[in-house]
C-alpha cells in the first residue's frame, strides 16, 4: 500500500521495488487535526511528506500576519522535499486544513539512493519542472486575472469534476489562495450567485453554469 503510494509520486516513480522498500522502511504515519502545523517557514528540516487523507495548505505569511496559500496538498501529493536538495530551511508553513493523515519520510534514505544511483535524479528534475510550471501559472494568474477571475478559477479547482461541493477551507483561507482580501473574494462569489452561475448555502456550493464560470477564470 505505502509502496504504491510512493510509486505514484513524481519523486519516487522510477524507483524499483527494493528501493521503494528502503524508503518505506523509514516512513511514519502522522495524524493531524485541523489547524495542526507540520512545519513553519525557515524551520530546519530532515523529512518530506505524502498526504494520504485530508488537505494541507502550504502558505507564506507577511510581517503583518497576512497569509498567501501557495499550494493545496491533497491525497497523493508530496511536499517538503526542497531542503533535501538545497540544505536550507522550510520555504513556507504547512498546516492541516481539515483532519488529515500524512506519511513522514526521512531525507537520509532518499539521499543515499541518489548518491548510489545518480540517474534517479531525473525524477527530481521532473518534480522541479512541475513545481516551476505551477509557479509560472500562478504568476500568470496574478498578472492577467483580476480577483473575480482568480476566485472563479480557485472554486473550479476545489470543485474538481463535481458541480456540487463543500468548500473544504474557510473564507479566509480561500482569500489566501486567491491572493486578495476576504471581502473582495466574498464580493466575487456574490456576483457569481447574482449572475446565476453559482448557488451558495454557507459552505455548500452548486455550480449551475460551469461554462460561464470557466470563461471568467481565463
Amino acid at each position: 500500500m505505502l509502496q504504491s503510494l510512493l510509486k505514484a509520486t513524481l519523486l519516487f516513480a522510477d524507483l524499483d521495488d527494493a528501493s521503494l522498500d528502503r524508503v518505506a522502511a523509514t516512513a511514519d504515519e502522522r495524524t493531524l487535526r485541523r489547524g495542526d502545523v507540520l512545519f513553519t517557514e525557515g524551520e530546519e528540516s530532515n523529512t518530506l511528506y505524502v498526504v494520504t487523507e485530508g488537505r494541507v495548505a502550504i502558505a507564506n505569511k507577511s510581517i503583518d500576519g497576512r497569509e498567501s496559500v501557495v499550494a493545496l496538498m491533497e491525497p497523493g501529493d508530496l511536499f517538503g522535499e526542497m531542503p533535501l536538495f538545497d540544505g536550507l530551511g522550510r520555504s513556507a508553513e504547512a498546516r492541516a486544513l481539515e483532519p488529515s493523515t500524512v506519511i513522514e519520510i526521512s531525507y537520509a534514505p532518499v539521499m543515499a539512493l541518489y548518491e548510489e544511483n545518480p540517474n534517479e535524479l531525473w525524477a527530481v528534475v521532473r518534480l522541479l519542472a512541475s513545481r516551476l510550471r505551477s509557479m509560472d501559472e500562478s504568476l500568470a494568474d496574478s498578472v492577467f486575472l483580476d480577483v473575480t477571475g482568480r476566485t472563479a478559477k480557485r472554486l473550479l479547482e476545489l470543485a474538481d469534476d463535481s458541480d456540487e461541493f463543500t468548500l473544504p477551507i474557510t473564507q479566509e483561507e480561500l482569500a489566501g489562495m486567491v491572493g486578495a482580501s476576504r471581502e473582495r473574494v466574498n464580493k466575487a462569489i456574490a456576483s457569481f450567485v447574482r449572475l446565476g452561475w453559482l448557488e451558495q448555502n454557507d459552505r455548500r456550493y452548486v455550480i449551475t453554469n460551469r461554462e460561464q464560470l470557466s470563461i471568467r477564470s481565463r
